[in-house]
């Protein structure tokens, strides 16, 4: 009997990073993670068992701005309802101890109706995409996810905060890297100040790309532009080393001297944990990526005067955090087991 079944979102990259820093702590064979698209891809190549079985909608975006939030979210209450069915299929089959989740509410509904423990990873209790009629129904998908975390044996949230019923926050949970900033540096053959440019696991980062490019090309300096497209995007960028889709973001995170991406919890994490100065230009509309922004002290429209905003972070000084995040989560979820 498979000990756990990791369902893991597929939406962005940022849920199968923190799910690896997590499942890292396991045995190796303990663990059959679920889930599809690119976020699939990183868990094979980091050596786990993976269904590459969820194929999610994707974000509509027009200069950098999400379009007719509410057609994405019928289209993902579609994608909520294939889920249910193959995860159904799956968790009937493997009989596991335990369903973990990682914002994948489907595999915790079904779990839940069979009596089996779940746990549920998260950065977000509710959402907010849309306003007018359709927000009603959002209201309505909102109150049933509400249910569905009330229900879980444990709701882990990688922030810092109070503990509170059956949530824990646990920190940052990013995944860890056995070489320092100098050896990262050299092995990425970074010879000068390096600018990271990272969109995830999709295209709607697009328009960043194209903004940061054409920024950077403005600034005087001897400057090396590194840009992480990730598997949606296959477009040419001149005067860049494009390293397309990679499973160790965190390591180039490390060794940049700066990082633009759009606003992922996840990648946030990482570039604060490590140290890095960074710009996070949130999806306009998106409400979580314009939450995380905010924190950090970021908007939209910030995108506008990049060239200053690049001068200034690249000459910001380093601030490494330590967090323990994946180990307490992965200990607290090994508690629910016993």
């Amino acid at each position: 009997m498979v000990l756990f079944d990791f369902f893991s979102s597929p939406i962005g990259l940022g849920h199968v990073t923190r799910d690896i820093a997590i499942a890292n702590n396991f045995e190796k064979n303990s663990t059959n993670f679920v889930t599809g698209s690119g976020a699939a891809k990183m868990l094979k190549n980091a050596g786990f068992g993976v269904r590459d079985v969820y194929n999610p909608p994707s974000f509509m975006i027009e200069n950098g701005t999400l379009k007719n939030p509410a057609k994405w979210l019928w289209n993902y209450y579609q994608y909520y309802k294939d889920c249910k069915d193959i995860s159904q299929e799956i968790i009937q089959h493997d009989n596991p101890n335990l369903v973990i989740s990682d914002e994948d509410f489907a595999s915790l509904s079904v779990a839940q109706t069979l009596k089996i423990p779940t746990v549920l990873v998260t950065d977000i209790l509710e959402t907010h995409f849309t306003k007018g009629l359709a927000s009603l129904i959002e209201r309505k998908m909102n109150k049933s996810m509400q249910e569905i975390i009330k229900n879980c044996d444990l709701v882990i949230i990688p922030e810092n905060g109070d503990d509170q019923e059956n949530i824990r926050r646990v920190g940052p949970i990013v995944r860890q890297t056995n070489f320092s900033r100098e050896e990262l540096r050299k092995k990425f053959n970074f010879q000068r100040k390096a600018i990271v440019i990272s969109i995830g696991g999709t295209d709607a980062g697009l328009f960043l790309i194209e903004k940061a490019t054409e920024s950077i090309s403005k600034i005087n300096q001897d400057l090396e532009v590194v840009l992480i497209s990730g598997p949606a995007v296959n477009k040419k960028f001149e005067n860049v080393r494009n390293l397309g889709f990679v499973d160790n973001l965190h390591e180039l995170i490390f060794a940049a001297d700066l990082l633009i991406s759009l606003a992922g919890k996840s990648t946030i994490d990482e570039a604060k944990v490590y140290g890095t100065p960074a710009i996070f230009i949130p999806i306009k509309g998106h409400f979580e990526q314009e939450d995380n922004a905010r924190e950090e002290g970021f908007v939209f429209e910030d995108i506008k005067r990049l060239d200053k905003l690049i001068l200034e972070k690249i000459e910001q000084k380093r601030n490494i955090i330590s967090t323990n995040g994946a180990a307490i989560a992965s200990d607290i979820i090994k508690k629910v087991m016993n």
